[in-house]
């Protein structure tokens, strides 16, 4: 699977993480770590990457403005240490969720999938 993760969800243990499973992953730091957030969107959709971030704007993004997309997965209030083991948890259990142009939303305890 193929993962771009914005700025705010760049750690290197989460890139590590998933590049150690085998994921094709691209951080935006590495990008242009100024990019706006329909700029993200737009190149996660163009590369059929996965956009992970902790950002909410993005919701505003696809509901409000209508912009088009590809899977977003955003983490709500977790430690870097939790973000990886629910990412664990979506590829194990939600893996056809990822590649379905959906809305993710990762909070402690609870996962939300929005297509």
């Amino acid at each position: 699977m193929k993962f771009l993760l914005d700025v705010c969800a760049s750690s290197q243990a989460l890139e590590s993480f998933l590049i150690g499973l085998g994921h094709d992953v691209v951080s935006a730091v590495a990008i242009d770590p100024r990019a706006d957030d329909d700029v993200l969107l737009a190149q996660s959709l163009a590369e059929s990457r996965a956009l992970v971030t902790v950002d909410k704007d993005f919701g505003e993004l696809i509901f409000v403005l209508r912009q088009p997309h590809g899977t977003i997965i955003r983490f709500v209030e977790m430690s870097v240490d939790n973000q990886i083991a629910a990412m664990q948890e979506l590829l194990d259990r939600h893996a056809d969720d990822l590649l379905a142009n959906t809305l993710i939303t990762v909070s402690p305890g609870r996962i939300r999938v929005r297509k």
